[in-house]
């Protein structure tokens, strides 16, 4: 999904379950790429304005999006990909360094519409002309999902990350909850631990994905106010929420907010937020301290002289742990508290 996977398992079945972790991201991939042309999101694209019958992996994907844009308001639209293209972003990041062909990037006639998506059983019909993105919600439910297989398959605890959209459950590899260390891409030091019991943690910055075409700079968070990558006053923002595709969802909206009163669009939803200003001010929800352990969140960003990596797990290996590729261990035991549960009008359905 175009970024690292961290995969922690726990019990005596772990090693099995792993690799069955494994090949099920590599499959929700499969069916929910924009960038594979036989993905079952690049047929609603290419089909839009005609209903299309899909996987129930995808009818999930749709339904959980459209469940998003009601639930920020419209701050997160999973139709902004017209905009993404016309900004450039139309092949996976990885190759976005190819200057000669980003010059010829950057046309898209698709409109958004999040609001006339239409799922029927398992159909989905995108309204026509428009495009659908699952970029921002993608790897967070597709984290929801494997570590509730997981669990469902006899594991005791899981804790999978997808490039920084997390979700946990279950037993901790110290026999507590799971300790989520969150990194600023500036930041000299972690700005914090979090303690989680059962939930999802998600990062939105603007600091993680840019290019630059025609000596302009782009990142991949659209305002779908302005369908174009937003100028907000934020450049990182955390959210801890019952799953982890409301966090996703939502900590795009806060960053896209701006920092006026940037967490009143989590009202109602139960989630609790951190956001860190472009000038390395941090700000926080109330709610966020009973995650802390009783730490203080610092009230500036110490800077670093280097890179940093984003969110991540930061738990340690026991005794029937495994772990996947690229998960690091550390601490975990933190006093973990549950998720509540986001609220929200429902998806389009008929």
């Amino acid at each position: 999904m175009g970024s690292e996977a961290h995969v922690l398992v726990v019990g005596p079945r772990a090693a099995d379950l792993l690799e069955a972790a494994c090949a099920r991201i590599d499959r929700l991939e499969q069916l929910w790429s924009r960038f594979l042309p036989d993905s079952e999101v690049s047929e609603l694209n290419r089909r839009a304005g005609t209903p299309v019958t899909v996987s129930p992996e995808t009818v999930e994907l749709v339904s959980r999006a459209v469940e998003g844009w009601w639930l920020s308001g419209g701050a997160f639209d999973p139709t902004v990909l017209g905009a993404l293209l016309r900004a450039g972003y139309d092949r996976p990041f990885d190759t976005m360094g190819l200057d000669d062909e980003l010059r010829s990037a950057g046309v898209s006639l698709l409109l958004t519409g999040a609001g006339d998506i239409v799922v029927d059983g398992d159909r989905v019909c995108l309204p026509a002309g428009v495009g659908f993105d699952p970029g921002g919600i993608g790897k967070g439910l597709a984290a929801d999902l494997v570590v509730g297989e997981l669990l469902a398959a006899g594991a005791e605890g899981a804790c999978v990350n997808l490039g920084g959209d997390l979700a946990a459950a279950g037993t901790g590899p110290e026999g507590g909850g799971w300790t989520v260390g969150i990194q600023h891409e500036r930041g000299a030091e972690p700005l914090v631990d979090l303690g989680i019991g059962r939930g999802g943690v998600a990062t939105s910055s603007t600091l993680r994905r840019h290019w630059e075409r025609d000596g302009r700079r782009y990142h991949h968070l659209v305002d779908p106010r302005t369908e174009l990558p937003s100028g907000s006053d934020l450049d990182h923002v955390t959210v801890v929420a019952a799953a982890a595709w409301a966090a996703e969802v939502l900590s795009t909206a806060v960053l896209l907010r701006g920092s006026t009163d940037c967490f009143d669009i989590l009202g109602g939803t139960g989630a609790e937020a951190l956001a860190v200003t472009v000038t390395g001010e941090i700000r926080s929800t109330p709610g966020l301290a009973a995650y802390l352990g009783g730490a203080e969140l610092p009230a500036r960003l110490t800077v670093s002289a280097g890179p940093n990596v984003s969110v991540g797990p930061n738990v340690s290996a026991g005794p029937n742990v495994s772990v996947g590729p690229n998960v690091s261990a550390g601490r975990a035991g933190r006093p973990a508290p549950t998720c509540a549960t986001p609220g929200g009008p429902p998806p389009s359905r008929r």
